[in-house]
């Protein structure tokens, strides 16, 4: 539930303070490329440039194409803190609950950490600033953000039949992500950190 409200404050924040257009740097570009399913610079984000032309359709007329690519972002951004949000909270039950009963307080702790640090992202000012335009550190932030809580989904069920599937996913999902941006690769040695200590840290 604290999580869906970290959300929403991201959500409304991001959509009412969303770039109405271009802004004066490669915003342009990404947009034109996406509307158009062109070619942008080296290395290219065909992923986002696919996900922006759909986002595009939902545009009026072509003055709204900016506004719906920028929504894009807004909503990458909102759900990189939902995500963060999830993995504060997994970090913080697995500093507090080793072989101790969860109490009130501890509960109350745990969703507090994880709505002071995801607001806090939230309202920092780069991650803001990309929150509200068209460009591709949105969409990456959410991709390393989505794996990361998946590697924490993989580690809290590793010993279940099928917790494999979790990893499958996660290489998945930085797959897409390198068709957005390369960001999403510097999880790679944390998430190797967590699978090393979890079946041979003993």
């Amino acid at each position: 539930m604290c999580g869906w409200i970290a959300f929403t404050i991201a959500s409304i924040t991001y959509y009412l303070t969303l770039e109405p257009t271009v802004s004066f740097w490669d915003c342009g570009e990404y947009i034109s490329t996406a509307y158009k399913l062109e070619v942008g610079h080296p290395p290219g984000a065909p992923l986002f440039q696919l996900i922006g032309r759909f986002f595009s359709l939902f545009a009026n007329d072509t003055s709204q194409v900016a506004l719906m690519i920028n929504l894009m972002s807004a909503m990458s951004s909102s759900f990189t803190i939902l995500f963060l949000f999830w993995s504060i909270t997994k970090l913080s039950k697995k500093l507090m609950f080793q072989g101790e009963e969860q109490s009130l307080s501890n509960i109350i702790a745990i969703m507090g950490s994880g709505l002071v640090g995801s607001l806090a992202y939230t309202f920092s000012d780069s991650f803001w600033f990309s929150a509200v335009e068209g460009e591709v550190y949105a969409m990456s932030s959410f991709f390393t953000a989505i794996t990361f809580w998946c590697i924490m989904k993989w580690e809290r069920e590793a010993d279940q039949p099928h917790a494999s599937r979790w990893l499958v996913l996660i290489a998945y999902l930085i797959g897409l992500s390198v068709g957005v941006h390369l960001l999403s690769l510097l999880t790679i040695p944390a998430m190797g950190m967590i699978y090393y200590y979890k079946n041979y840290g003993n």
